[in-house]
């Protein structure tokens, strides 16, 4: 499992604000949050990026919305990404305090 990690590691993307500016975004971390999932690692994806699970919750919804044209998957959209996008900036202002 290890090596997968790190043959992974090689071809994500890097952050663009992180070397322009020399600090982390909101959504730094998503990617390495995504591997810990891959992994089986759930507490430490959790702690790599907090909002990993509610970013999955909100994609799995606008698939469905997508998918299926016969439901109106609006609201529950436009929550989960409100509370996505909560989580991120505490998390972002934590992250930037400590």
């Amino acid at each position: 499992m290890k090596t997968l990690i790190l043959d992974l590691q090689r071809y994500m993307i890097p952050c663009l604000n992180k070397k322009l500016f020399g600090i982390d975004c909101p959504g730094c971390g998503t990617q390495r949050a995504i591997l810990q999932l891959i992994n089986g690692n759930f507490s430490a994806a959790f702690h790599q990026f907090p909002a990993i699970y509610t970013t999955i919750l909100l994609f799995g919804f606008l698939a469905l919305h997508y998918i299926d044209k016969s439901r109106n998957y609006h609201k529950i959209i436009i929550s989960l990404a409100v509370i996505n996008a909560m989580i991120m900036i505490v998390a972002y202002i934590y992250k930037m305090t400590l």
